[in-house]
């Protein structure tokens, strides 16, 4: 005699897991769960069962060899996922914890198989499952009622696939009434769409609560925020996913004998699946969100951690460098972690031990200005290595933020850049961690503008940023350290060759041969014009050898280059071969100023400092400049009106310039038309050594500071 279910019967079991279990009081139920809950400490490794777990029910769920295309199976889904499965339950699968849980998976088969085909009320069958896993911890219960479904399931589904060929499960699906439902599967297609999108997301949902327990001791406590919340919401999450479960059970129990006239109750079937994991999928949503703060926490620990150790290796003494080069420059599996750029090819940090480094820190995009100028000087400390100061190495660090996605395009920005540096750089991105960046900014002082941190054959810094020497002085500034910069500064006073030298070849010569040599700035043309034809006119007049040296703006933009354009053409005077060294000039200036405020000194004290911000504050006014000079000690400066003034009344002073000298008879015209009134402006990009009080160059007074943001696109 075959036993079906009639529709009384299915309307009765339909009703026990009905709409009534959303409306139930969650605190009321979830009092009663944690009741039942009385953990007596037993704890296992819940993982490879999940596994097992998650194998059966995955495959179950996707249409592969084991399982035929039946309704709401994806067709085609990845065998790269379910091999992995199969791979990690044969790795995890241990025999003796399977032997101690079997009786109680079973136990748990036999209740959901019991009640849920006797329509039992479906909070009942939860709480009956919540007893019979009490002392277990909430991810264990959850596990083993997985299991338990799964066993059931995998079953079903085995009959199922083996029913066309196999006589056995025949005569098993025959006992079970399945044929009429394998045969017209289409009918059906609702409920198992339905019933694969909810084991997914309670498989989701077992997945996640398991990580919370994996989560690190060491980096998060049970009182973080993120995970004090998690632990009171996983109790609900696993009720509702037990839940879940049983509304699976009934479902897969209610095919057993099902007729025709039974297919009509496929959709309403799947709406209360589709409500159960609409709510299981919110459960997840919140645990995930907070599984992802955990996460995070737990990432800042480890970075505090990490940069901790960082700064206590660089405050400890060293034989060599090569400790502290391993900690700013990951090395993974031996791989050379360092790209040659001479020899274009990948070498070990043991290049760099016992040396001199120089780490030039900018971002991904290096300023072409900066690229162009330190690789002259780079290569020039090259053409004679065994020179004191050729004993140093330069190593590019390129500094991308976590936030910057590692994508082609970036990846194609570094490799392009890497290949046009001469000296060493970083193989990879991924060599420089986030916390070796985290240290640049916040101990070195980063912020946009490269860097040149010097790192001495021990490993220690002996200056955060050199690069201001290396503007000023080039490989003379080596070893690069503090008291050398002292040292310098103490050879110099303020001359042609300490402004100019550097910046054109011919500017040594003109110094040696001690003719006069006139700087001159600005972007007025007609000024300009007017000043060249005064100068080479009162020159031929005084009978004197005179240079003029066009030098620009300090932000050489298209109208510099224009302007550069037309006094070569009309020969006007002498001009910078190459925009670089524009930008050379004037970053000479700010390095001089720089270097000066970071040892103390002002305009008050040191005349250095005075001249400097008399030549910056040139470059911030709207009108021309000069600097006349004359071997290596004479200098005169003046602003564009007073220098046309002056040379226009060349017959005045014509005699003075006969008896002191041509130089001195300009700066003594100059003061006699000087007036006290004027208006200097400062402009220096932003930098954390930009001291509160800068006193004017021309009067001593203290200068207003405003903020000036500036877009020049010309």
């Amino acid at each position: 005699m075959t036993t079906t279910f009639t529709p009384d019967k299915f309307q009765q079991r339909r009703q026990g897991i009905g709409d009534r279990k959303f409306a139930s009081d969650d605190n009321a139920i979830m009092k009663q769960i944690n009741d039942i809950h009385v953990p007596d400490g037993r704890d296992f490794d819940v993982k490879p069962l999940l596994h097992i777990v998650e194998n059966i029910l995955i495959r179950t769920t996707t249409t592969t060899a084991l399982t035929p295309a039946l309704p709401g199976i994806p067709q085609g889904s990845a065998q790269v996922q379910l091999d992995g499965l199969e791979e990690k339950t044969l790795h995890d699968a241990s025999g003796d914890m399977i032997d101690l849980l079997a009786y109680t998976i079973n136990k748990i088969s036999c209740e959901l198989s019991c009640k849920c085909t006797s329509g039992g009320d479906a909070h009942a069958t939860a709480v009956a499952v919540f007893h019979m896993v009490s002392n277990y911890s909430w991810d264990a219960k959850l596990v083993l009622a997985l299991a338990a479904f799964a066993t059931t399931y995998g079953e079903f589904w085995l009959v199922a696939h083996l029913y066309p060929t196999n006589s056995l499960a025949k005569s098993v699906a025959i006992l079970k009434q399945l044929p009429d439902m394998l045969e017209r599967p289409d009918f059906l297609k609702p409920k198992f769409e339905a019933l694969i999108n909810l084991i997914r997301v309670m498989v989701d949902v077992a997945k996640c609560i398991v990580q919370f327990k994996d989560l690190p001791p060491h980096y998060i406590t049970p009182e973080i925020p993120p995970m004090a919340e998690a632990t009171a919401h996983i109790p609900t999450a696993v009720y509702w996913t037990v839940r879940g479960i049983v509304a699976c059970a009934s479902q897969i129990t209610s095919l057993i004998g099902m007729g025709h006239h039974e297919y009509t109750s496929s959709t309403m079937d799947a709406w209360e699946l589709s409500g159960f994991a609409h709510k299981v999928s919110n459960i997840i949503g919140h645990l995930q969100s907070q599984l992802n703060l955990c996460w995070q926490h737990i990432n800042d620990r480890k970075q505090i951690e990490a940069y901790m150790l960082l700064v206590r290796l660089f405050e400890t003494p060293h034989a060599d460098n090569i400790k502290i080069l391993r900690a700013l420059i990951f090395v993974k599996d031996d791989h050379p972690p360092l790209y040659d750029g001479f020899s274009r090819t990948k070498v070990s940090l043991d290049v760099l031990r016992r040396r001199n480094v120089l780490l030039f820190i900018s971002e991904l995009q290096v300023p072409n200005d900066e690229l162009f100028i330190l690789e002259q000087m780079y290569l020039e400390s090259r053409e004679n290595p065994t020179r004191p100061e050729s004993q140093y190495e330069v190593v590019w660090i390129p500094v991308v933020d976590r936030f910057t996605p590692r994508t082609a395009e970036i990846n194609r920005q570094f490799e392009t850049q890497k290949e046009i540096m001469p000296w060493y750089s970083v193989d990879q991105l991924s060599s420089i961690d986030q916390v070796v960046i985290k240290y640049i900014k916040e101990t070195w002082g980063f912020n946009k503008k490269p860097l040149l941190v010097v790192l001495d054959p021990q490993g220690r810094v002996v200056n955060n940023n050199a690069i201001h020497m290396m503007w000023i002085w080039g490989s003379t500034a080596f070893p690069f350290s503090s008291m050398r910069e002292e040292e310098l500064w103490k050879e110099e006073t303020w001359t042609m060759e300490l402004l100019a030298d550097s910046i054109d070849p011919r500017i040594p010569i003109w110094i040696t041969e001690k003719r006069f040599i006139c700087l001159f700035g600005g972007e007025d043309m007609v000024w300009i014009r007017k000043f060249c034809f005064l100068a080479k006119s009162v020159a031929n007049k005084a009978g004197i050898n005179l240079e003029m040296l066009y030098v620009g703006k300090s932000n050489p933009r298209e109208k510099v280059r224009k302007i550069h354009a037309i006094i070569a053409q009309d020969k006007l005077s002498h001009a910078l071969p190459d925009p670089h060294l524009v930008w050379f000039f004037w970053i000479r200036l700010e390095s001089m100023w720089y270097s000066k405020v970071q040892h103390g000194k002002t305009v008050e004290d040191d005349h250095i400092m005075q001249q400097i911000v008399t030549m910056l504050s040139f470059d911030g006014s709207d009108q021309g400049w000069v600097v006349f000079g004359k071997g290596p000690t004479e200098m005169a400066k003046a602003k564009g009106e007073d220098i046309v003034k002056c040379l226009s009344d060349f017959d005045v002073w014509r005699n003075n310039a006969v008896n002191k000298g041509f130089l001195n008879a300009l700066s003594d015209y100059l003061r006699d038309i000087h007036t006290p009134h004027h208006c200097n402006r400062l402009i220096l990009p932003g930098a954390a050594a930009n001291p509160e009080r800068v006193v004017c160059a021309e009067c001593g007074r203290p200068m207003e500071k405003f903020v000036m943001y500036r877009c020049c696109t010309d």
